[in-house]
């Protein structure tokens, strides 16, 4: 592979600059054409629209669609987290180690990478295997109008490989926490706090019982762990409030424990603490834990003697932020993840890729790719 890393950065350039955050339809569009187009332009791969619902365009880009099994699945997603007008902003820019901008690495990059790889691999290579590229367009919120497909797709796959960024110091992801968002709303009874508290019944006295029980069902040892983040309520001092809502975030290691916390949070809102009020639980987002098996080892070890091969220093990372790997990992599938380039600062204005990090990882994915051939 003869890599020019300012061909790669002005290919890079308008992936980053354009509004893609999750259920900016025009956005994602932009950046599915792109891709869409890169990989029209290789020969003997085939591009398909998926209908991801409101959340807009996915791509399933396969070289032998017609294989009834996939030998090597990779997948990344289109979309950041950043509002309109943060392209405008902050374009993507460079300075002599670093590029900067909306996405830049998580993940445009990884999914760039993944077209440079393809574009490079020995032909040969890719005779032998059968391989299906997932773009979808709303990871950021937990792929919701998106896992069905992905799931579906993975599971005719032997390997599944995320392109999300490598973290800071090189690592790897064998492992990520599986997370769930609850929106708790409260309907109580509205009363003058003055002349009639007793005819009330205070949803925000519901909630603060529910908070309670949910900061209970926390175990740090385990790595369970329930937020109540976010809280609203009340119209003002002197009535009883009629309505409250709380957003709760759940991380677990432990699928079966995530399992005890929904069926109890369920418990909860058909048996609630105060009498005439009513609590609607509404589950918002959920993706399972990832944890390596058996299979998922010998993947692991298969990456070692590549990166070994190549000298670039890996380590690998359970981390507690999910991502499409756990959709996968969930099914039984290998599942990796981190497959990227190397960088930090998600979801903020700090975010950067680091520049040498980009070809080495190229063809980290590559040889990863060959050996499974």
């Amino acid at each position: 592979m003869q890599f020019s890393l300012n061909e790669y950065l002005e290919e890079l350039r308008p992936l980053i600059n354009v509004d893609c955050g999750t259920y900016t339809t025009d956005g994602i569009e932009v950046v599915a054409a792109q891709f869409e187009a890169k990989f029209q332009a290789l020969p003997g791969w085939t591009v398909k629209r998926i209908d991801c619902g409101k959340a807009g365009v996915g791509l399933e880009i396969r070289n032998q669609p017609e294989a009834a099994h996939i030998d090597v699945m990779l997948i990344g997603h289109m979309d950041t987290v950043f509002p309109v007008g943060t392209a405008a902003q902050r374009p993507m820019s460079t300075d002599g180690e670093k590029a900067y901008g909306p996405g830049v690495s998580d993940m445009k990059s990884g999914l760039l990478n993944i077209v440079y790889a393809m574009r490079h691999l020995d032909p040969a290579v890719l005779d032998n295997l059968s391989v299906c590229i997932c773009m979808n367009p709303d990871e950021e919120t937990g792929s919701l109008d998106s896992v069905d497909w992905i799931q579906s797709v993975a599971k005719h796959a032997k390997h599944v490989l995320v392109a999300e960024a490598a973290r800071a110091d090189g690592g790897l992801v064998k492992a990520r926490k599986g997370m769930a968002r609850y929106k708790i709303t409260f309907n109580g009874v509205a009363a003058h706090a003055g002349n009639d508290p007793e005819n009330g019944r205070s949803a925000i006295t519901e909630m603060a019982h529910w908070i309670l029980a949910i900061n209970a069902m926390t175990n740090f040892e385990s790595g369970t762990t329930l937020n109540v983040g976010i809280v609203s309520g009340g119209d003002g001092a002197n009535i009883v409030p009629d309505h409250a809502e709380a957003i709760v975030d759940v991380r677990f290691w432990s699928n079966d424990e995530y399992d005890d916390v929904d069926t109890k949070l369920n418990g909860l809102a058909s048996a609630p603490f105060t009498a005439d009020v009513h609590v609607t639980l509404e589950r918002e987002a959920y993706k399972p834990s990832m944890m390596p098996n058996a299979q998922t080892e010998g993947l692991m070890q298969l990456v070692e003697a590549a990166a070994s091969e190549l000298a670039i220093d890996i380590n690998w990372k359970a981390v507690g932020g999910g991502s499409d790997a756990n959709n996968t990992a969930i099914l039984g599938v290998p599942t990796l993840d981190g497959l990227g380039p190397i960088g930090a600062g998600f979801h903020s204005d700090q975010e950067y890729l680091l520049l040498a990090s980009i070809e080495p990882r190229i063809r980290l994915l590559m040889r990863v790719i060959e050996k499974l051939a």
